[in-house]
């Protein structure tokens, strides 16, 4: 089963289909992403360049299935395709996020949230809260928010 994304001329994934892999292969009989651009131009009257192949096996920048990873994640509606890496990404989250090609993903300017200290991790198990770090784009900070559940 092959999928492909359709995707705008701003690059945000429109749908997503899936069709037979019969109808992407070549004279060889070997998988051929433009035959398939080709089909789907074909049959969905949208241009051919717009059609983006993508992978069911692919996540954050890694296969399911210990193979080399297809284009970053699995496309989906609303995601944006970066044709310059070649990879579907979400759309970024904050302005000074920066994009982390290995991962097929975003991440803040100074880098993951804080592992939550053991006292924290602690006053969870002991205290009906949740904790929580969340960026804070004006102070470029993680900040701990503190979420009590009555």
């Amino acid at each position: 089963m092959a999928h492909f994304a359709k995707i705008s001329e701003d690059n945000e994934v429109l749908l997503v289909l899936a069709f037979n892999d019969k109808d992407m292969l070549d004279e060889n009989g070997n998988e051929s992403e433009l035959i398939g651009q080709k089909y789907l131009e074909k049959h969905h009257n949208w241009p051919a360049h717009l059609w983006i192949q993508t992978s069911c096996n692919t996540n954050g920048g890694k296969h399911t299935k210990g193979k080399e990873a297809f284009r970053g994640n699995f496309a989906g509606i609303g995601l944006i395709w970066d044709p310059d890496n070649k990879i579907f990404l979400r759309k970024k989250p904050f302005p000074s996020w920066i994009k982390d090609i290995p991962n097929a993903s975003w991440k803040s300017p100074i880098g993951d949230a804080p592992v939550f200290t053991e006292e924290q991790i602690e006053q969870n198990k002991q205290y009906p809260q949740t904790w929580s770090y969340q960026w804070n784009e004006l102070n470029q900070t993680w900040d701990l928010i503190n979420f009590k559940i009555s």
